[in-house]
């Protein structure tokens, strides 16, 4: 008789690509400490301000992000 975990094993297999990947972040996230979790959100918080404050990426104001994802969703869409 199959356990869980290999019952839970056949049935992800059959899932998109995207759908494991998603649960695979789900099962991570569940696995992992919330200290981890947010010590590593602390870590990528930092990095991104330091790029922010030595100018070493671009900001994009926030109408402009969407006004390109709805384009992209458009193009997506036909």
């Amino acid at each position: 008789m199959a356990t869980a975990f290999e019952k839970a094993q056949v049935l992800a297999m059959q899932l998109t690509p995207e759908q494991r990947a998603d649960l695979a972040d789900l099962l991570w996230v569940s696995a992992t400490l919330r200290e981890d979790v947010q010590a590593a959100w602390d870590v990528e918080i930092d990095r991104r301000i330091a790029e922010i404050d030595t100018g070493t990426v671009e900001l994009i104001p926030g109408e402009e992000v969407l006004a390109r994802m709805e384009q992209k969703l458009r193009k997506a869409g036909t």
